[in-house]
């Protein structure tokens, strides 16, 4: 049991630290940010777990464009809600530090608008899906789509906003990721609780969401 469990044991291991060390334990003092910068465990993170299961997702669509194999168009969708639903976090927990840090929970910042333009990409792929009533023609035009939702990404998250004027940290680099943003104690907390807690959390509930429609699919094939 510990053998095929231990991931997920990680993963509460993991957040459990990232809250506790993300909390009490000592953050720069910076003007402006002051205690606000502990939201880069949470809505730093956020943006990292998506774009790993954006990843994760078209590398699926591609495999089932190659193979026609109706199962990597399932990992390919469930991913791809995932990485839809760590977006959202990310977009809350970046209002509500724009709110402390900016006055505003939304000022049009080209990197809100940015990953604001990209999710709804992304939601367009769900509509799409569920506008096509025939199985394989919607996987098939689904995985085209969701390859050209990837590529958007870049513009709307990492090219556009980085070469505008921005009120965000770091608009010219990684944001709140240089010596002058953030000190050796967060990046510790960061790179192993928040990442890896967050990462593997999502990843469990994306296998759960994936056993589960195998399970309709395999009820609806016995009908």
């Amino acid at each position: 049991m510990l053998r095929k469990n231990w991931w997920k044991i990680l993963s509460v291991a993991c957040l459990l630290y990232a809250f506790i060390a993300g909390f009490l334990g000592g953050v720069p003092v910076k003007p402006i940010l002051n205690e606000t910068i502990r939201n880069l465990y949470f809505h730093v993170a956020m943006w990292f777990c998506m774009m790993i299961y954006f990843i994760v997702s078209v590398v699926y669509s591609i495999k089932y464009l190659r193979n026609n194999n109706l199962k990597d168009d399932i990992y390919a969708i469930e991913y791809a809600k995932t990485g839809i639903f760590f977006g959202m976090l990310g977009l809350i927990t970046g209002s509500v530090w724009a709110k402390y840090t900016w006055g505003a929970f939304w000022s049009n910042d080209p990197k809100q608008l940015g990953a604001a333009i990209a999710l709804l990409i992304y939601f367009a792929y769900l509509v799409l899906r569920n506008s096509i009533t025939d199985f394989d023609k919607q996987a098939r035009i689904s995985a085209v789509y969701n390859i050209f939702a990837f590529a958007m990404l870049f513009p709307t998250i990492w090219i556009i906003p980085r070469i505008m004027e921005s009120l965000h940290p770091g608009g010219m680099g990684n944001p709140a990721f240089n010596t002058k943003d953030i000190d050796a104690r967060m990046r510790v907390i960061f790179w192993f609780g928040a990442i890896p807690g967050w990462a593997l959390l999502g990843t469990w509930i994306t296998t759960l969401r994936i056993r589960l429609k195998f399970l309709e699919e395999k009820k609806l094939s016995n009908v």
